[in-house]
């Protein structure tokens, strides 16, 4: 169990913090575009990667996801699912590939029954995952693909 499980099963707040981080990172994208992104991120990413780890186990895969599942990183799955639990779930709702942990995708959708603003995001479809933006930062590349710079 992460240190940031607690905080995961409460993601009421992280939705909200979620949602200020996004408004702000929106405003500052004209003075962000300015500087140049790869400036930016440079000075973003110790602070997200750090922030990311501690409370969801972040694999810094560069496009964050976690609005849409439960704040739940998918990347912790073990076989890396980014859209659902694989088949092989256990009925008691853990992992098959580490019976001791509990899946990724049961606890993103308990804990995305518990968000109001996102929840229902869960049932999106995510694109395949991009290995070119492991270990950049998630926020400044979804500045990036605002302006058509990152295709999905």
């Amino acid at each position: 169990m992460s240190s940031g499980s607690w905080v995961q099963n409460h993601p009421r707040p992280l939705e909200w913090l979620y949602h200020l981080a996004e408004s702000i990172f929106l405003r500052l994208d004209p003075l962000f575009r300015r500087i140049g992104y790869d400036r930016v991120e440079r000075l973003v990413s110790p602070a997200e990667d750090l922030f990311k780890k501690v409370i969801f186990d972040c694999h810094v895969c560069g496009q964050c996801v976690l609005h849409y599942t439960g704040m739940t990183c998918p990347m912790s799955c073990p076989k890396n699912l980014r859209n659902g639990p694989c088949g092989g779930v256990r009925a008691d709702g853990h992992c098959e590939v580490k019976p001791e942990e509990w899946c990724v995708w049961y606890r993103a959708w308990e804990r995305s029954r518990k968000m109001p603003r996102y929840g229902d995001e869960i049932f999106d479809l995510q694109p395949m995952h991009d290995w070119w933006h492991e270990e950049t930062s998630a926020w400044v590349n979804m500045l990036r693909e605002e302006h058509g710079e990152i295709q999905r």
